[in-house]
């Protein structure tokens, strides 16, 4: 196999160094603030085993760039409202990616949870959780 031209710790250091990131501390205190919107890009298995952010919008990784784009068939009109969207996975890696390819959309209401759902619940989020089938 050749080669990388880059590895994905680059590609998330590049996003990073161009998107808004956000503290956990920061979002626990702006949860409830009607212009803001979270939206979790986790796998719908990590939203089961470990919780999730009250109030997120999951929005799986895979389906992001098509369901925040008007002219894609898969289109959510959550994504045309005037908010302010703070995406989050796991570690903050993801959704650095995400959020940079989002602003290379012209998305330009994003940034992202920097440690991701990780650091959540140390700095006092508030975690929702799925009943056991």
């Amino acid at each position: 196999m050749a080669p990388l031209k880059k590895t994905s710790a680059q590609l998330v250091a590049e996003a990073r160094a161009r998107i808004e990131e956000i503290e956990t501390p920061d979002l626990v205190a702006r949860l409830g603030d009607p212009d803001l919107l979270v939206v979790d890009i986790r796998d719908v298995r990590e939203r089961q085993r470990t919780g999730f952010i009250p109030g997120s919008f999951h929005a799986p990784r895979g389906m992001v760039e098509f369901w925040v784009d008007p002219e894609s068939p898969y289109f959510k009109e959550i994504f045309g409202e005037e908010k302010t969207f703070v995406f989050y996975c796991a570690s903050g890696w993801r959704s650095a990616l995400t959020v940079a390819t989002l602003q290379d959309m012209g998305f330009v209401a994003a940034a992202h949870l920097k440690d991701g759902f990780s650091t959540w619940e140390a700095h006092g989020g508030p975690v929702e959780r799925l009943p056991k089938p």
